[in-house]
């Protein structure tokens, strides 16, 4: 080092100082911006100046950049809070935005910190809209909210030099007391429901025996009124045929009495049947001496 020193002597040793002052000069003033940042430079500890991406030059020692800023969008997470709706409800809301800053010197100088600004907004403008809703509007009117939203803010926070491209409204859901209330209400109102279809069908299955029965007893006396006008037209042709010999309602109870004797020795309990020997007399002795010719 000595030796070097030795070489340069005192102007040499000057001329490099001075090279040294001339290159960080340089590196000073030179500023690079880089793809999706803008730089804010204050001169003299005042707002000066905008640095666009790209190769930039600013006066060394004077000029100074205070804030870089992104250009890209920023999403904002609106935390969870308790909102009471116009019948009194309590749900719990939150939201996302996604904002983009145009103009960083009103962002960084027109507020002390933005983010926290909008998120603040977002929850004062969304207490406010769904306050003026009733519960089921708020649960089912996600689209009107967000619009109702994006309306409130957009203009607050264009004074900051920033946009709200949008805002979505993540949850919208009843408080857990809430949701317990609503759990309870729709089991009653399905076993509600259940009942109400149980009755139903009890009753038609009622109705539908009801006339059943009204059809076989219908059937039964049409049936029994045929039997009847049979009987009689057999009757009448009995006598016709048969004439004054005998009376034609022996020859009618002697068939009957025959046709169970035959049914009983079908049965499959009958084992033996004993026929009486004279089936005529046994007859009139079931009808009486009126029926003795």
């Amino acid at each position: 080092m000595n030796s070097i020193m030795g070489i340069l002597g005192g102007g040499g040793i000057v001329m490099l100082v001075l090279i040294a002052l001339i290159i960080f000069t340089v590196f000073k003033g030179v500023r690079i911006v880089p793809q999706g940042y803008k730089w804010v430079v204050q001169r003299l500890g005042k707002f000066n100046q905008t640095l666009e991406p790209g190769l930039t030059l600013i006066i060394p020692f004077i000029d100074r950049v205070a804030y870089k800023v992104t250009t890209k969008d920023i999403v904002l997470d609106i935390p969870s809070q308790e909102v009471i709706t116009r019948d009194n409800v309590v749900i719990i809301a939150n939201a996302v935005a996604y904002i983009n800053i145009v103009r960083p010197d009103k962002a960084v100088y027109g507020i002390e910190d933005y983010e926290y600004g909008i998120r603040n907004l977002v929850q004062t403008s969304l207490r406010s809209i769904i306050g003026e809703m009733d519960l089921d509007n708020a649960l089912s009117s996600r689209d009107e909210i967000k619009a109702l939203l994006k309306n409130a803010i957009s203009e607050d926070i264009a004074d900051w030099g920033i946009t709200l491209k949008t805002v979505e409204i993540q949850d919208i859901n009843p408080s857990q007391t809430m949701q317990a209330s609503m759990e309870e209400q729709a089991a009653a109102e399905r076993l509600r429901r259940a009942t109400v279809t149980r009755a139903d069908g009890q009753k038609q299955a009622a109705i539908l025996e009801a006339d059943g029965r009204l059809e076989a007893s219908r059937r039964d006396a049409e049936a029994q009124v045929v039997l009847a006008k049979g009987s009689e037209e057999s009757i009448r042709l009995i006598t016709a045929a048969m004439g004054d010999e005998e009376m034609p309602i022996v020859y009618l109870l002697g068939e009957q009495y025959i046709k169970s004797i035959r049914q009983l020795a079908e049965s499959d309990n009958s084992k033996m049947v004993v026929l009486p020997a004279d089936i005529l007399s046994t007859v009139k002795g079931m009808v009486g001496d009126k029926l003795k010719v």
